[in-house]
Formats: C-alpha cells, structure tokens, sequence
C-alpha cells in the first residue's frame, strides 16, 4: 500500500496536511493528560471559625482581615490563628483543627487555658493569592478529604487505559475515522461538561469519560498517521506526534497563569478542540482498513483524492493489490493465528526480553508524568515550570532521531534511562533554596526520560517477529498506562519526604537502563518475522550489527505490514 501515488517526495501535501490535522488535536491530550496539575492546586488554608470574625491575632501581628496574615505563614510548618469572633468567642484555627477557649478576658496568642475541640464542619478559609478556585477549594478537599484529591490524576489514567482499549478495538471494527470523529467531539463534550458539574462525583465522572476519549483518539490518531504516511517519513513523524503532546504541556501553563478559576480553566482548555472538530470531517479512512473491509471504490476514491493533492496520476488500485498479492509474500493470504500475552514468553530469552521492555515502558510513563506533574512544587514560577517541562521535550525527540540511527536504538535508550538516574541523584543533593539550579536538573531529567520514551515503541517493534508485534507493543502500551496511574501516586509521597519521588524514579530508571544493555541492538537488522530470527538477535548482540542492512524480502515485508490498533502504545 506504501506504492500509492506520493509524488517526488515521500510525504506530500495531502499526507502533510492530514498530519498537521491530526497533529493538532494531538495537542488536546496533552492537555487534558496534564489539566489537573492546576486543577488540584490545594492553596494554603484554615478552618472557618463559626461565626464573623472582628480581630485576627498571628503570633504578635494583629489584623481585621485573616486575609492579610496569609503573607506571614511559615511553608511546612502547623502555624494557627487566633481569632475573636463579634459575639466574644476566641478560637484557634489551624489547618485542619479549630478550638473554642473558656476564657473570653483576653485575646493572646499564647494560651495556657482550657479549650475544646471542633471539628472543621464550616469549611475552610483559602489563600486565594494565586489561585480563585481550584476543584480543591470547591469541594473542600483537604485534610481527610484530601485523599479525594489525590485521586483525580490516577482515575483520570485509569479511563485513559480503558479508552484505549475500547476505542483501539472499535477502530479495527468501525473505521479509524469514525472513532477520530466520536472521541475528538467526546473530549469537548465532557471536558466543557466538566466545568460545569455540581459535585466532586460529576467531575470525577465527567473527567472519566473525558479521559476515555481523549486516550481512544492517541490510539487510534497513531494507527491513523502511520496507516497515510510513507515508510521513509513514518518514523520521524510517529516520533514527533509527541511532540505536540508537549505543546499541550505547554498550553495547560499558559492557560493556568492567565485564567485562576478552576471552571473557566477547565472549558477554555476543552475548547482547544474546536478547530479540529471543524476540520476532521475532511479526514478520509485508511486505504489499509477500506482494502482489508473490501470496500474497494472507496479505497480508490482515496487514491484519486491524494493524486490529485499532490499533483501526480493516479493508479489503478486493483493494479496495486495485484503486485501485493502475486509477490513476495505469498500468492493467497493465509489464514493468521491468534496470538496471546503467553507467546511473549517463547522461550527463556524472549520471555526475559518481554519483562526488561515491560519494565522500560513503566519507567518511561513513570518518569514521563512524575516530572511533569512535580515540576509545580520545585519552587519558583510553577507556571513557567511546566512549561519549560514540555518545551525541553522536543529537542528530546530531535535528539532520539538523530541518535538512534547513528549510535543504535539500544545505545541511546540506555543512555537515556541512566541519564535519568543520575540525575534524580543530583536533584536530592541541591539545595532546596535553588530554585533554578532544580529547575535545570528537573528539565535535564524530563529530557532523558522523554527520549527514552519516545524510542521505546520502535525499538519493541523491532524486537520481535512480525505474528506477535502488534501484540508486544500493545501489551507494553498497558504497563507503560499503569506508569502513568502509579505516577501521580509517587508524586504525592514527597509528602513523607521531599525526594522520595527521585529516590524510587532514580532506582527504577537505573535498573531499566542497566537491563537495556543486555538487550540485542536492532539498527541495521532486518525486521524479524520468525521466532528463530527473533532469536538471532541475541545471538548477534555483541556482535558490530550497525553496518547490516535489510534484505529485500524483509523490506517488502515490512511495507506490506499494517499497523494495527495495539500497536499504539506510543501514546502519552
């Protein structure tokens, strides 16, 4: 299929234009992955004494507003209020505790006296200096609600690994276009439906099928891109689909610094889809799905509308499946086997194969979200943080391009993955007064684990024969979404120390890299399409692999070979 009319190039207008279509919307998800990071912003606060407040007493400092006493709180330490209400009453407030005095005589800070314990049943009082509103303050969810909160990220990946699912398979069933339709309208329907719940459960559930839909669409948007892009182009444009997600990245901290409320927040990010929406019905469907549906004059309208984009005659496409079908490959299809997750243990060597990738895709999602989602609590602008967090992306990939072919896959991912433990370890020894120096660290780390995860899906597709390919990446693809569950979960244990985020990443990514080594290199090596090929590969990995190059009978293999759904692990 990869013989259809291009032109001179290997990527034309038409096949640049459904990218950059595609692209944009690939911009969404970025957004909606790492919307919460401003969502959940948990303000500093105080419990709301019962009653209006006539004086505001903190340590020797005395106010009529306990707004004006927000500047003077200590950051990690249990600093309280005392207040006096209009009725008499004085009461100390902390975060997560109120208290009533018996003695009413006199306002002191200092208080030796009898008091009761209440509960903080009347809400609480924020520090709105940076932030309005947040879903936090909406629906109080702080002290023993604040578990609510942390759980807003992981529930959010938990959807996105049930979208994936559903909608991959769904595209195999329905077309690829149809599904880009329904999750791009999905993604503004529930992410503006969001902003307008009533409760914590409504947003949750709203945020839920959001992420279904925003996880279906980087499925399906991959098998879609790499279905029209020709094979010279397809891997530095599948690899650079990620980099839109860090524009994404990028939008979500220039959203959140110009709009301070959670809920107006929520919608303006929802309506970045609007353009593609307006677009997307000029998408058409896959040659590969309408061939492999018979749907043959659609395919051939296909063909036509793409020649005459990009300015070259059209061809016949019987003429097409004929060369396809009298070929290399075989004169008749053969019937294919199923194949499960019991086949990526073929042997002892394949199956120890399966677990290092299993462990590299992990560590990816894991670093991928853990720095993204922390680069809000390293100090300084938090803002400008996250936004340097997906800039420092994209010379990530250009580097992963570059590199891959010149120094092997498994060289620079190693690299990468080591890279990335050694500097978890330098950010546990800067200062915390340093604020840039672990802005410049963080953005290092961001970069290694983000060329590693770039690089991840070719190199596991190039590790294992064509009956079970789809299959090993797809399966990667799940852990790597068990990365992105567990990551805001590792995020949130700074809470019990400030670097334990680094330690656990640093340890993880240590061990994937030291693993990675052991793993065959691929550059330069024919696709393998037997278990026996596959198993090569080990035996050659000490071997100088660089300067082999594809036989004829694997290239045509390759070309001929359709990328399905599960093979979208690629996505964030």
């Amino acid at each position: 299929m990869d013989e259809i009319p291009r032109g001179p190039s290997n990527l034309c207008r038409y096949q640049i234009f459904l990218y950059f279509i595609c692209a944009f919307q690939n911009i969404s998800c970025g957004i909606h992955y790492l919307a919460s990071v401003f969502l959940t912003v948990s303000p500093r606060h105080i419990c709301r004494p019962p009653g209006n407040m006539s004086q505001v007493l903190f340590r020797n400092i005395s106010s009529w507003r306990s707004e004006d006493i927000w500047t003077l709180f200590s950051t990690g330490h249990e600093d309280r209020l005392v207040v006096q209400l209009q009725d008499g009453d004085i009461w100390e407030l902390t975060k997560c505790h109120r208290f009533w005095r018996d003695n009413k005589s006199s306002l002191n800070y200092d208080y030796t006296g009898h008091k009761t314990s209440f509960p903080c049943s009347d809400g609480y009082i924020y520090d709105k200096s940076k932030w309005n509103s947040t879903v936090v303050t909406e629906w109080d969810l702080v002290c023993n609600r604040e578990w609510f909160a942390r759980l807003i990220q992981p529930i959010f990946m938990l959807g996105v690994l049930l979208g994936a699912v559903i909608f991959g398979y769904l595209s195999d069933r329905i077309g690829r276009r149809l599904v880009l339709w329904s999750t791009s309208l999905g993604m503004i329907f529930f992410g503006v439906a969001a902003g307008f719940t009533f409760d914590y459960y409504s947003f949750m559930a709203a945020r839920f099928l959001l992420a279904m839909a925003a996880g279906g669409y980087l499925v399906v948007v991959f098998v879609y891109v790499t279905e029209f892009i020709g094979l010279k182009s397809r891997t530095w444009a599948s690899i650079h689909m990620h980099s839109f997600f860090a524009i994404g990245a990028m939008v979500v901290a220039l959203t959140g610094y110009l709009v301070r409320t959670w809920w107006i927040y929520q919608i303006v990010l929802s309506t970045m889809t609007v353009p593609f929406v307006l677009c997307c019905w000029m998408l058409p469907e896959t040659l590969f799905w309408l061939v492999s549906e018979g749907r043959y004059e659609e395919a051939q309208q296909v063909v036509d509308t793409i020649a005459k984009w990009n300015g070259t005659s059209s061809c016949k496409l019987a003429e097409l499946l004929s060369l396809d079908l009298n070929g290399p490959v075989g004169n008749k299809p053969t019937e294919v086997k199923k194949h499960n997750l019991l086949d990526l243990f073929y042997d002892w060597n394949i199956g120890t194969r399966t677990l290092t990738l299993w462990l590299i895709w992990f560590t990816g999602s894991l670093g991928f979200y853990s720095f993204s989602l922390n680069s809000v609590n390293l100090g300084g602008n938090e803002y400008l943080n996250l936004f340097l967090m997906g800039a420092v992306e994209i010379p990530a990939y250009v580097f992963v391009c570059v590199g891959m072919n010149s120094f092997g896959r498994r060289n620079i991912l190693a690299f990468s993955l080591i890279s990335t433990a050694l500097i978890c370890g330098v950010i546990m020894v800067i200062p915390n007064d340093y604020h840039i120096w672990s802005v410049g660290a963080t953005m290092a780390g961001k970069f290694a684990i983000g060329a590693a995860f770039g690089l991840i899906y070719l190199y596991t597709a190039e590790l294992y024969p064509t009956l079970v390919r789809s299959l090993a990446v797809g399966s990667g693809s799940m852990v790597c979404r068990v990365g992105s569950i567990v990551a805001p979960l590792c995020v949130s244990l700074s809470s019990v120390w400030i670097f334990m985020p680094q330690l656990l990443l640093g340890i993880v990514a240590f061990v994937s890299g030291v693993l990675t080594l052991m793993l065959p290199e691929t550059l330069g090596k024919p696709l393998a399409t037997t278990w026996e090929e596959a198993a090569k590969l080990d035996a050659a990995k000490d071997s100088s692999s660089g300067e082999l190059l594809p036989t004829a009978n694997s290239t045509a293999l390759e070309e001929r070979e359709v990328i399905h759904s599960e093979d979208a692990g690629l996505s964030e």
